[in-house]
């Protein structure tokens, strides 16, 4: 064979240029991500312990899941991590070439066996089944200029009124929160709870009881009575929403007609849903979401996506509050391309028939 194209050099030449314009043109057709689809896919599941050490996730949360993974087809091996802010990490790998989608159905329906087995909040909570790409393709940030508002405020705000509708996105898969969202604290007083001979789980009774959604039905609804032309409906009270009317949850009513209040023994007041996750940029508080990139989608239309959407919703942004990107792959995604365009170019100039 090579007798064969030494002997006959102009139809050497003539394959090695068409193999060079289909290699060009296939430059439009290829993925772009940040790094090559050469690993095996990765199915990631996420779940949430409010409160609890990570001994006591790794014991109640992760071991009863990673139990019942075994038998899914085509993973090789699995990792997790259980950290003490109460969050859960479960990472499953699978042979180069599975279907993610695939892989990701048979874990959620061996999730569904473990979920039964797993304490009550964390089933609250939710658990989250992802197949987004393990990188970060970018980090979103959102600072106030002015400091007028906080880090808590900041997070409230990227939760609230960002952070679903960047999830829509297309090409994003996954997004990762370096904050939350505010929450109505309710700071315990030991003392004053062994005083009144009251338990936290009579708080938490209470409070599930009392700060209720009711539905108190309407006037004039059918049947209705011969005549009847109007229905009105009735309005009842609603979720509690300020630290007074927490403190005017009722714990105990005593013989004598007395009552112990939530007050009495404890401080209601509204912060964050948990402390444990603190983000900076350049010394300044951020509120602060990662995202990962999607199964196969484009990093480059995927990052235009996203940052033409936050210009769109920067116009609602409250005064002094200003998106930044502190971290972003998609120039060097752009780069790449473009010194494989440039090589492929100058390899075409440089070649020709002898």
């Amino acid at each position: 064979m090579p007798r064969f194209f030494i002997n006959r050099p102009i139809f050497a030449w003539v394959i090695a240029i068409m193999v060079m314009l289909a290699g060009l043109l296939a430059i439009k057709t290829l993925p772009v991500s940040q790094y090559p689809p050469i690993a095996p896919p990765q199915i990631t599941i996420n779940a949430m312990y409010p409160g609890a050490s990570a001994q006591t996730v790794q014991d109640t949360v992760t071991q009863v899941i990673e139990q019942k993974l075994n038998g899914i087809d085509n993973l090789i091996y699995m990792s997790s991590t259980s950290d003490s802010a109460g969050t859960v990490a479960i990472n499953l790998t699978f042979k180069a070439g599975t279907d993610p989608n695939i892989a990701q159905v048979q874990v959620q329906n061996k999730l569904q066996l473990a979920t039964p087995l797993l304490p009550q909040i964390v089933q609250k909570q939710g658990i989250q089944v992802v197949k987004s790409t393990r990188n970060f393709l970018m980090i979103i940030g959102l600072v106030s200029e002015d400091g007028s508002m906080d880090r808590n405020a900041l997070n409230d705000y990227l939760v609230s009124n960002i952070q679903d509708i960047i999830s829509r996105v297309e090409g994003v898969g996954e997004l990762q929160l370096f904050g939350f969202q505010n929450a109505m604290r309710i700071w315990l007083n030991p003392s004053r709870l062994n005083n009144y001979h009251l338990t936290t789980n009579d708080v938490i009774a209470a409070l599930q009881a009392q700060n209720a959604q009711v539905s108190a039905g309407q006037f004039g609804g059918t049947p209705a009575v011969q005549g009847q032309q109007l229905n009105a409906t009735v309005t009842a009270r609603t979720l509690l929403q300020t630290p007074e009317q927490f403190d005017a949850i009722i714990l105990r009513t005593n013989s004598d007609g007395s009552t112990v209040k939530l007050k009495d023994v404890a401080e209601s007041k509204i912060g964050t849903e948990n402390y444990d996750i603190q983000s900076f940029y350049k010394g300044n508080p951020m509120g602060g979401m990662a995202i990962r990139l999607a199964a196969g989608a484009n990093a480059l239309e995927t990052g235009n996506r996203v940052k033409a959407k936050m210009a769109e919703l920067s116009k609602y942004f409250p005064p002094g509050m200003k998106v930044v990107y502190p971290y972003d792959t998609t120039p060097f995604v752009k780069i790449s391309i473009e010194e494989v365009v440039s090589s492929c170019s100058s390899s075409c100039r440089t070649s020709g028939p002898p």
